[in-house]
Protein backbone atom coordinates (compact mmCIF):
# COMPACT_ATOMS: atom_id res chain seq x y z
CA UNK A 1 0.00 0.00 0.00
CA UNK A 2 2.75 2.31 1.08
CA UNK A 3 4.65 1.61 -2.38
CA UNK A 4 1.69 2.50 -4.04
CA UNK A 5 1.24 6.20 -3.36
CA UNK A 6 3.80 7.58 -5.23
CA UNK A 7 2.50 6.19 -8.24
CA UNK A 8 -0.81 8.16 -8.17
CA UNK A 9 -0.08 11.39 -9.32
CA UNK A 10 -0.16 11.52 -13.27
CA UNK A 11 3.41 10.65 -14.65
CA UNK A 12 3.21 14.52 -16.69
CA UNK A 13 2.57 16.63 -13.36
CA UNK A 14 5.50 14.59 -11.65
CA UNK A 15 7.87 15.03 -14.02
CA UNK A 16 7.46 19.08 -13.91
CA UNK A 17 6.73 18.21 -10.27
CA UNK A 18 10.44 16.44 -10.24
CA UNK A 19 12.17 19.16 -12.56
CA UNK A 20 11.13 22.71 -10.31
CA UNK A 21 10.91 20.73 -7.00
CA UNK A 22 7.44 22.54 -6.84
CA UNK A 23 6.32 20.13 -3.98
CA UNK A 24 9.83 20.49 -2.12
CA UNK A 25 9.35 24.61 -2.07
CA UNK A 26 5.64 23.88 -1.32
CA UNK A 27 4.53 25.47 -4.98
CA UNK A 28 1.88 24.48 -7.07
CA UNK A 29 1.81 25.28 -11.04
CA UNK A 30 -0.91 27.63 -10.12
CA UNK A 31 0.91 29.37 -8.16
CA UNK A 32 4.27 29.74 -10.53
CA UNK A 33 1.97 31.07 -13.05
CA UNK A 34 0.87 33.95 -10.88
CA UNK A 35 4.07 34.94 -9.84
CA UNK A 36 5.31 35.22 -13.06
CA UNK A 37 3.03 37.18 -14.29
CA UNK A 38 2.72 39.48 -11.38
CA UNK A 39 6.54 39.68 -11.82
CA UNK A 40 6.36 40.76 -15.91
CA UNK A 41 3.55 43.14 -14.63
CA UNK A 42 6.02 44.61 -12.32
CA UNK A 43 8.85 45.17 -14.55
CA UNK A 44 7.11 45.26 -17.49
CA UNK A 45 7.78 49.31 -17.45
CA UNK A 46 11.31 48.41 -18.69
CA UNK A 47 10.45 47.97 -22.17
CA UNK A 48 9.31 51.60 -22.07
CA UNK A 49 12.01 53.17 -19.71
CA UNK A 50 15.41 51.78 -21.79
CA UNK A 51 13.47 52.67 -24.75
CA UNK A 52 13.32 56.25 -23.47
CA UNK A 53 16.55 56.37 -22.21
CA UNK A 54 18.65 54.99 -25.06
CA UNK A 55 16.69 56.88 -27.57
CA UNK A 56 18.94 60.09 -26.99
CA UNK A 57 21.92 60.24 -29.75
CA UNK A 58 25.33 59.57 -28.87
CA UNK A 59 28.26 61.85 -28.98
CA UNK A 60 28.54 61.94 -33.22
CA UNK A 61 24.80 62.30 -33.49
CA UNK A 62 23.97 58.55 -34.01
CA UNK A 63 20.99 56.59 -32.89
CA UNK A 64 20.47 52.90 -31.58
CA UNK A 65 19.43 51.12 -34.48
CA UNK A 66 21.05 53.26 -37.05
CA UNK A 67 18.67 55.82 -38.87
CA UNK A 68 18.75 59.90 -38.11
CA UNK A 69 16.45 59.94 -35.29
CA UNK A 70 15.13 57.66 -31.94
CA UNK A 71 13.99 54.00 -32.87
CA UNK A 72 12.26 53.32 -29.27
CA UNK A 73 9.99 50.44 -31.41
CA UNK A 74 13.46 48.73 -31.94
CA UNK A 75 15.00 49.53 -28.60
CA UNK A 76 11.62 48.28 -26.84
CA UNK A 77 11.43 44.75 -28.88
CA UNK A 78 15.39 43.81 -28.08
CA UNK A 79 14.41 44.36 -24.76
CA UNK A 80 11.69 41.97 -24.30
CA UNK A 81 13.79 39.22 -26.67
CA UNK A 82 17.13 39.51 -24.22
CA UNK A 83 14.59 40.02 -21.31
CA UNK A 84 12.62 36.83 -22.29
CA UNK A 85 15.11 34.61 -23.55
CA UNK A 86 17.86 35.20 -20.38
CA UNK A 87 14.64 34.83 -17.89
CA UNK A 88 13.52 31.25 -19.53
CA UNK A 89 17.40 30.42 -19.17
CA UNK A 90 17.47 31.37 -15.57
CA UNK A 91 14.49 29.40 -14.80
CA UNK A 92 15.41 26.27 -16.73
CA UNK A 93 18.99 26.20 -15.69
CA UNK A 94 18.97 27.45 -11.91
CA UNK A 95 14.97 26.57 -10.80
CA UNK A 96 15.25 30.34 -8.96
CA UNK A 97 12.29 32.57 -9.69
CA UNK A 98 14.41 35.86 -10.96
CA UNK A 99 13.73 37.95 -13.56
CA UNK A 100 16.39 39.93 -15.76
CA UNK A 101 16.30 42.48 -18.08
CA UNK A 102 18.05 45.90 -19.12
CA UNK A 103 19.77 47.29 -16.00
CA UNK A 104 18.35 50.88 -14.69
CA UNK A 105 21.54 52.99 -13.58
CA UNK A 106 23.59 51.14 -16.10
CA UNK A 107 21.53 52.25 -19.24
CA UNK A 108 21.51 56.07 -17.91
CA UNK A 109 25.18 55.38 -17.14
CA UNK A 110 25.67 54.78 -21.13
CA UNK A 111 23.41 57.29 -22.36
CA UNK A 112 24.16 60.67 -20.30
CA UNK A 113 27.87 59.48 -19.81
CA UNK A 114 29.69 56.61 -21.82
CA UNK A 115 27.95 57.66 -25.21
CA UNK A 116 28.60 61.45 -24.63
CA UNK A 117 32.36 61.42 -24.72
CA UNK A 118 33.75 63.08 -27.27
CA UNK A 119 33.77 60.50 -29.97
CA UNK A 120 32.08 57.34 -28.63
CA UNK A 121 29.10 55.96 -30.63
CA UNK A 122 26.38 53.67 -29.27
CA UNK A 123 28.45 50.83 -30.89
CA UNK A 124 31.32 51.65 -28.99
CA UNK A 125 29.44 51.60 -25.43
CA UNK A 126 27.77 48.82 -25.89
CA UNK A 127 30.94 47.20 -26.63
CA UNK A 128 32.12 47.73 -23.17
CA UNK A 129 28.95 46.19 -21.86
CA UNK A 130 30.16 43.18 -23.83
CA UNK A 131 33.41 42.66 -22.34
CA UNK A 132 32.11 43.81 -18.93
CA UNK A 133 29.63 40.99 -18.80
CA UNK A 134 32.66 38.56 -19.82
CA UNK A 135 34.96 39.52 -17.55
CA UNK A 136 31.99 38.56 -14.96
CA UNK A 137 31.22 35.67 -16.47
CA UNK A 138 35.17 34.52 -15.80
CA UNK A 139 35.42 35.78 -12.41
CA UNK A 140 31.92 32.82 -11.96
CA UNK A 141 33.36 30.34 -13.50
CA UNK A 142 36.86 30.52 -11.85
CA UNK A 143 34.85 30.45 -8.39
CA UNK A 144 35.80 34.28 -7.50
CA UNK A 145 32.50 35.87 -7.77
CA UNK A 146 30.68 33.24 -5.50
CA UNK A 147 33.69 33.20 -3.10
CA UNK A 148 33.13 37.18 -2.56
CA UNK A 149 29.72 35.90 -2.20
CA UNK A 150 29.92 33.74 0.37
CA UNK A 151 32.65 35.83 2.42
CA UNK A 152 29.93 38.51 2.88
CA UNK A 153 28.91 37.32 7.10
CA UNK A 154 24.99 36.81 6.90
CA UNK A 155 24.05 39.79 8.91
CA UNK A 156 25.05 41.95 5.78
CA UNK A 157 23.01 39.63 3.79
CA UNK A 158 19.71 40.61 5.84
CA UNK A 159 20.73 44.13 5.80
CA UNK A 160 21.00 44.23 2.17
CA UNK A 161 17.61 42.32 1.92
CA UNK A 162 16.24 45.00 3.98
CA UNK A 163 17.25 47.75 2.18
CA UNK A 164 16.60 46.23 -1.24
CA UNK A 165 12.91 46.40 0.54
CA UNK A 166 13.18 50.14 1.09
CA UNK A 167 14.85 50.74 -2.33
CA UNK A 168 11.77 49.50 -3.97
CA UNK A 169 9.28 50.59 -2.04
CA UNK A 170 11.17 54.25 -2.63
CA UNK A 171 11.00 53.66 -6.29
CA UNK A 172 7.71 52.44 -6.13
CA UNK A 173 6.66 55.80 -4.26
CA UNK A 174 8.76 57.37 -6.70
CA UNK A 175 7.51 56.49 -9.84
CA UNK A 176 3.80 56.76 -8.40
CA UNK A 177 4.37 60.23 -7.68
CA UNK A 178 3.20 59.91 -4.69
CA UNK A 179 6.95 61.09 -3.37
CA UNK A 180 8.47 63.86 -5.19
CA UNK A 181 11.41 66.42 -5.29
CA UNK A 182 10.04 69.51 -4.03
CA UNK A 183 11.57 72.46 -2.01
CA UNK A 184 13.33 70.00 0.58
CA UNK A 185 15.02 66.97 -1.38
CA UNK A 186 11.48 64.51 -1.44
CA UNK A 187 7.82 65.85 -0.21
CA UNK A 188 4.49 64.23 -0.62
CA UNK A 189 2.82 64.22 -3.82
CA UNK A 190 2.38 67.90 -5.16
CA UNK A 191 3.56 71.16 -2.88
CA UNK A 192 2.57 68.57 0.20
CA UNK A 193 -0.77 67.08 -1.04
CA UNK A 194 -1.70 63.88 -2.93
CA UNK A 195 -3.53 65.37 -6.34
CA UNK A 196 -4.70 64.30 -9.07
CA UNK A 197 -6.45 60.89 -10.70
CA UNK A 198 -3.40 58.94 -10.58
CA UNK A 199 -2.24 59.27 -7.20
CA UNK A 200 -5.78 58.01 -6.48
CA UNK A 201 -4.89 54.68 -8.54
CA UNK A 202 -2.14 54.56 -6.50
CA UNK A 203 -3.83 54.35 -3.10
CA UNK A 204 -6.40 52.46 -4.38
CA UNK A 205 -4.18 50.08 -5.62
CA UNK A 206 -2.15 49.79 -2.59
CA UNK A 207 -5.16 49.90 -0.14
CA UNK A 208 -6.81 46.63 -2.46
CA UNK A 209 -3.57 44.47 -2.14
CA UNK A 210 -3.20 45.51 1.16
CA UNK A 211 -6.92 44.06 2.03
CA UNK A 212 -6.25 41.09 -0.56
CA UNK A 213 -3.34 39.85 0.92
CA UNK A 214 -4.96 40.70 4.58
CA UNK A 215 -7.31 38.64 3.47
CA UNK A 216 -4.96 35.88 2.46
CA UNK A 217 -6.31 36.37 -1.30
CA UNK A 218 -3.71 34.23 -3.67
CA UNK A 219 -2.67 36.53 -6.43
CA UNK A 220 -3.38 39.39 -4.31
CA UNK A 221 -0.51 41.47 -5.57
CA UNK A 222 -1.38 40.62 -9.27
CA UNK A 223 -5.01 40.97 -8.40
CA UNK A 224 -3.98 44.52 -7.52
CA UNK A 225 -2.27 45.22 -10.59
CA UNK A 226 -5.22 44.23 -12.86
CA UNK A 227 -7.43 46.24 -10.98
CA UNK A 228 -5.45 49.03 -11.10
CA UNK A 229 -4.61 49.52 -14.56
CA UNK A 230 -8.27 48.52 -15.41
CA UNK A 231 -9.59 51.64 -12.98
CA UNK A 232 -6.38 53.64 -14.78
CA UNK A 233 -8.08 52.87 -18.33
CA UNK A 234 -11.59 54.06 -17.42
CA UNK A 235 -9.88 57.38 -15.47
CA UNK A 236 -8.30 58.33 -18.45
CA UNK A 237 -11.32 57.26 -20.87
CA UNK A 238 -13.38 59.70 -18.40
CA UNK A 239 -10.70 62.44 -17.94
CA UNK A 240 -8.37 62.31 -20.34
CA UNK A 241 -5.72 63.17 -17.74
CA UNK A 242 -2.63 63.01 -19.94
CA UNK A 243 0.82 62.27 -18.82
CA UNK A 244 2.92 64.04 -16.77
CA UNK A 245 4.49 67.40 -17.59
CA UNK A 246 5.78 70.76 -16.28
CA UNK A 247 1.95 71.59 -17.63
CA UNK A 248 0.37 68.96 -16.15
CA UNK A 249 2.03 67.69 -12.89
CA UNK A 250 -0.51 65.43 -11.96
CA UNK A 251 -0.51 63.76 -14.76
CA UNK A 252 0.08 60.12 -15.49
CA UNK A 253 3.96 59.21 -14.70
CA UNK A 254 5.12 57.49 -17.92
CA UNK A 255 2.37 56.50 -20.34
CA UNK A 256 -1.59 57.16 -20.33
CA UNK A 257 -3.06 53.76 -20.11
CA UNK A 258 -5.06 54.12 -23.20
CA UNK A 259 -4.53 52.31 -26.80
CA UNK A 260 -4.17 54.06 -29.76
CA UNK A 261 -4.24 52.16 -33.27
CA UNK A 262 -3.95 48.17 -33.47
CA UNK A 263 -2.76 46.33 -29.79
CA UNK A 264 -0.14 43.83 -32.23
CA UNK A 265 2.94 45.06 -34.15
CA UNK A 266 5.70 42.97 -35.88
CA UNK A 267 8.99 43.70 -33.72
CA UNK A 268 12.27 45.26 -35.07
CA UNK A 269 15.33 43.96 -34.18
CA UNK A 270 17.82 46.66 -36.07
CA UNK A 271 19.55 47.38 -32.74
CA UNK A 272 21.03 43.59 -32.71
CA UNK A 273 24.61 43.15 -33.17
CA UNK A 274 25.22 47.14 -32.98
CA UNK A 275 28.36 46.76 -30.53
CA UNK A 276 32.49 47.28 -30.88
CA UNK A 277 34.11 45.53 -28.99
CA UNK A 278 37.37 47.33 -28.50
CA UNK A 279 35.85 51.18 -30.13
CA UNK A 280 36.20 52.43 -26.78
CA UNK A 281 39.95 51.54 -25.95
CA UNK A 282 41.11 53.20 -29.49
CA UNK A 283 39.15 56.02 -29.03
CA UNK A 284 39.95 56.48 -25.00
CA UNK A 285 43.10 54.26 -24.72
CA UNK A 286 43.14 51.52 -22.44
CA UNK A 287 43.37 52.61 -19.01
CA UNK A 288 39.52 55.07 -19.21
CA UNK A 289 38.14 51.99 -20.87
CA UNK A 290 39.07 49.90 -18.05
CA UNK A 291 37.60 52.21 -15.66
CA UNK A 292 34.69 52.30 -17.56
CA UNK A 293 34.73 48.73 -17.64
CA UNK A 294 34.95 48.59 -14.32
CA UNK A 295 32.79 51.01 -12.49
CA UNK A 296 29.76 48.70 -15.15
CA UNK A 297 31.19 45.64 -13.72
CA UNK A 298 30.92 46.37 -10.08
CA UNK A 299 27.06 48.00 -10.47
CA UNK A 300 26.15 44.37 -12.19
CA UNK A 301 28.53 42.42 -9.47
CA UNK A 302 26.92 43.74 -6.56
CA UNK A 303 23.22 44.68 -7.38
CA UNK A 304 23.00 40.96 -8.78
CA UNK A 305 24.23 39.65 -5.00
CA UNK A 306 21.95 41.82 -3.14
CA UNK A 307 18.89 40.64 -5.33
CA UNK A 308 19.17 37.32 -5.39
CA UNK A 309 20.33 37.32 -1.57
CA UNK A 310 16.94 39.39 -1.28
CA UNK A 311 14.43 37.29 -3.60
CA UNK A 312 15.89 33.55 -2.19
CA UNK A 313 14.96 35.65 1.85
CA UNK A 314 11.31 36.34 0.83
CA UNK A 315 10.98 32.81 -0.79
CA UNK A 316 12.57 31.17 1.97
CA UNK A 317 15.61 29.37 -0.41
CA UNK A 318 18.29 30.68 1.66
CA UNK A 319 20.68 27.89 3.41
CA UNK A 320 21.88 28.79 7.47
CA UNK A 321 24.70 30.72 5.61
CA UNK A 322 22.11 33.39 3.86
CA UNK A 323 23.16 31.46 0.48
CA UNK A 324 20.30 30.43 -2.16
CA UNK A 325 20.54 27.26 -3.93
CA UNK A 326 22.20 26.81 -7.33
CA UNK A 327 24.21 30.23 -6.23
CA UNK A 328 27.01 29.24 -9.19
CA UNK A 329 24.37 29.00 -11.85
CA UNK A 330 22.57 31.93 -10.78
CA UNK A 331 25.90 34.53 -11.32
CA UNK A 332 26.23 32.45 -14.77
CA UNK A 333 23.05 32.69 -16.42
CA UNK A 334 23.42 36.59 -14.73
CA UNK A 335 26.75 37.52 -16.51
CA UNK A 336 25.87 35.79 -20.07
CA UNK A 337 22.70 38.19 -20.02
CA UNK A 338 25.12 40.91 -19.28
CA UNK A 339 26.63 40.07 -22.37
CA UNK A 340 23.71 39.61 -24.15
CA UNK A 341 22.29 42.91 -23.55
CA UNK A 342 25.46 44.85 -24.60
CA UNK A 343 25.03 42.24 -28.00
CA UNK A 344 21.84 43.64 -28.64
CA UNK A 345 22.17 47.09 -28.10
CA UNK A 346 20.12 47.73 -24.84
CA UNK A 347 22.28 47.43 -21.92
CA UNK A 348 23.88 45.32 -19.56
CA UNK A 349 20.90 42.83 -18.32
CA UNK A 350 20.93 42.57 -14.59
CA UNK A 351 18.40 40.28 -12.20
CA UNK A 352 15.79 42.66 -11.09
CA UNK A 353 14.30 42.75 -7.64
CA UNK A 354 10.91 43.03 -9.12
CA UNK A 355 10.71 39.54 -9.16
CA UNK A 356 10.01 39.55 -5.59
CA UNK A 357 6.67 40.44 -6.59
CA UNK A 358 6.15 37.49 -8.04
CA UNK A 359 7.48 35.68 -4.69
CA UNK A 360 5.06 38.21 -2.90
CA UNK A 361 1.87 36.06 -5.42
CA UNK A 362 3.69 32.62 -4.59
CA UNK A 363 6.80 31.94 -6.94
CA UNK A 364 9.02 29.49 -5.42
CA UNK A 365 10.59 27.91 -8.77
CA UNK A 366 12.35 28.71 -11.74
CA UNK A 367 9.21 27.76 -13.21
CA UNK A 368 7.87 31.30 -12.59
CA UNK A 369 10.74 32.75 -14.71
CA UNK A 370 10.30 30.59 -17.18
CA UNK A 371 6.55 32.47 -17.40
CA UNK A 372 7.96 35.71 -17.00
CA UNK A 373 10.20 34.81 -19.91
CA UNK A 374 7.44 33.55 -22.15
CA UNK A 375 5.45 37.35 -21.17
CA UNK A 376 8.49 38.73 -22.28
CA UNK A 377 8.78 37.28 -25.64
CA UNK A 378 4.86 37.77 -26.48
CA UNK A 379 5.22 41.40 -25.22
CA UNK A 380 7.54 41.82 -28.09
CA UNK A 381 4.38 41.62 -30.12
CA UNK A 382 1.96 43.49 -27.52
CA UNK A 383 4.15 46.24 -26.83
CA UNK A 384 0.99 48.86 -26.90
CA UNK A 385 -0.44 46.71 -24.19
CA UNK A 386 2.74 46.77 -22.23
CA UNK A 387 2.57 50.17 -22.11
CA UNK A 388 -0.73 50.25 -21.14
CA UNK A 389 0.00 49.75 -17.64
CA UNK A 390 1.27 52.79 -16.04
CA UNK A 391 3.01 53.22 -12.98
CA UNK A 392 0.47 54.35 -10.17
CA UNK A 393 -0.74 50.47 -11.44
CA UNK A 394 2.38 48.43 -10.72
CA UNK A 395 4.27 50.51 -8.08
CA UNK A 396 1.21 49.61 -5.34
CA UNK A 397 3.15 46.18 -5.61
CA UNK A 398 6.34 47.41 -4.68
CA UNK A 399 5.81 48.93 -2.07
CA UNK A 400 4.01 45.74 -0.49
CA UNK A 401 7.22 43.88 -1.36
CA UNK A 402 8.80 46.30 -0.23
CA UNK A 403 6.90 46.14 3.54
CA UNK A 404 7.06 41.71 3.03
CA UNK A 405 11.32 42.51 2.68
CA UNK A 406 11.74 44.81 5.62
CA UNK A 407 10.14 42.19 7.91
CA UNK A 408 14.06 40.29 7.89
CA UNK A 409 15.23 43.34 10.24
CA UNK A 410 14.92 41.48 13.42
CA UNK A 411 17.36 38.89 12.36
CA UNK A 412 20.11 41.90 13.11
CA UNK A 413 21.40 42.30 16.92
CA UNK A 414 21.33 46.02 17.17
CA UNK A 415 22.93 45.80 20.78
CA UNK A 416 25.88 45.14 19.04
CA UNK A 417 27.45 48.09 17.30
CA UNK A 418 30.18 46.66 15.49
CA UNK A 419 28.06 44.64 13.40
CA UNK A 420 24.57 46.79 13.62
CA UNK A 421 26.31 50.18 12.35
CA UNK A 422 27.34 48.42 9.03
CA UNK A 423 24.25 46.91 8.74
CA UNK A 424 22.22 50.60 9.42
CA UNK A 425 24.82 52.02 6.26
CA UNK A 426 23.93 49.52 3.94
CA UNK A 427 20.12 49.84 4.72
CA UNK A 428 20.18 53.31 4.69
CA UNK A 429 21.97 54.16 1.98
CA UNK A 430 20.45 52.11 -0.39
CA UNK A 431 17.25 54.33 -0.50
CA UNK A 432 19.29 57.57 0.73
CA UNK A 433 21.49 56.87 -2.40
CA UNK A 434 19.11 56.01 -4.75
CA UNK A 435 21.15 52.77 -5.43
CA UNK A 436 21.75 49.27 -4.20
CA UNK A 437 25.21 49.12 -4.68
CA UNK A 438 26.36 52.33 -2.73
CA UNK A 439 24.59 50.60 0.06
CA UNK A 440 26.25 47.63 -0.38
CA UNK A 441 29.80 49.22 -0.66
CA UNK A 442 28.96 51.53 2.43
CA UNK A 443 28.13 48.78 4.67
CA UNK A 444 31.07 46.55 3.51
CA UNK A 445 33.81 49.12 3.64
CA UNK A 446 32.45 50.32 7.06
CA UNK A 447 32.32 46.80 8.27
CA UNK A 448 35.76 46.06 7.59
CA UNK A 449 36.81 49.22 9.16
CA UNK A 450 34.47 48.56 12.49
CA UNK A 451 35.55 44.91 12.66
CA UNK A 452 39.63 46.05 12.29
CA UNK A 453 39.26 48.35 15.22
CA UNK A 454 37.33 45.52 17.74
CA UNK A 455 39.25 43.82 19.67
CA UNK A 456 40.41 40.65 17.91
CA UNK A 457 37.59 41.61 14.98
CA UNK A 458 40.17 41.87 11.87
CA UNK A 459 40.93 37.98 12.22
CA UNK A 460 36.99 37.63 11.56
CA UNK A 461 36.94 39.45 8.59
CA UNK A 462 37.30 37.31 5.53
CA UNK A 463 40.15 38.56 3.01
CA UNK A 464 38.03 38.63 0.39
CA UNK A 465 36.17 41.63 2.08
CA UNK A 466 39.23 43.59 2.52
CA UNK A 467 40.10 43.28 -1.66
CA UNK A 468 36.11 44.04 -2.15
CA UNK A 469 36.25 47.09 0.18
CA UNK A 470 39.28 48.09 -1.28
CA UNK A 471 38.08 48.54 -4.75
CA UNK A 472 34.75 49.93 -3.41
CA UNK A 473 36.99 52.61 -2.08
CA UNK A 474 37.92 53.14 -5.66
CA UNK A 475 34.47 53.02 -6.98
CA UNK A 476 33.34 55.51 -4.25
CA UNK A 477 36.26 57.89 -5.57
CA UNK A 478 35.79 57.40 -9.35
CA UNK A 479 35.26 60.31 -10.27
CA UNK A 480 38.42 62.19 -8.72
CA UNK A 481 40.73 59.28 -9.93
CA UNK A 482 39.22 59.89 -13.62
CA UNK A 483 39.83 63.69 -13.07
CA UNK A 484 43.31 63.32 -11.79
CA UNK A 485 44.25 61.20 -14.75
CA UNK A 486 42.79 63.53 -16.82
CA UNK A 487 40.40 60.84 -18.32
Amino acid sequence: MSNAAPSAPPTSRSGLDRFFRLTERGSTVGAEVRGGLATFFAMAYILVVNAGILSMPDSTGGFLGGGDQANAAAIAAATALVAGLTTILMGAAANYPLALAAGMGINALLAFTVVQIPGMTWADGMGLVVLEGLVILVLVLTGLREAVFKAVPHVLKVAISVGIGLFIALVGLVNAGIVRPGGTPLQLGINGSLAGWPALVFVVGLLLTAVLMVRKVRGAILIGIVASSVLAAIIEAVANVGTRSEDNPAGWALSAPALTGSPVQLPDFSTLGQFSLFGAFEKLGPIAAILLIFSIMLADFFDTMGTMVAIGAEADLLDEDGNPPHTRRILVVDSIAAAAGGAAGVSSNTSYIESATGVGSGARTGLAAIVTGVAFLVAMLFSPLVAFVPFEAASPALVIVGFLMIMQVTEIPWRDAAIAIPAFLTIVMMPFAYSITAGIGAGFIAYVVVMAARKGGARQVHWLMWVVSALFVVYFALGPIQAALGI
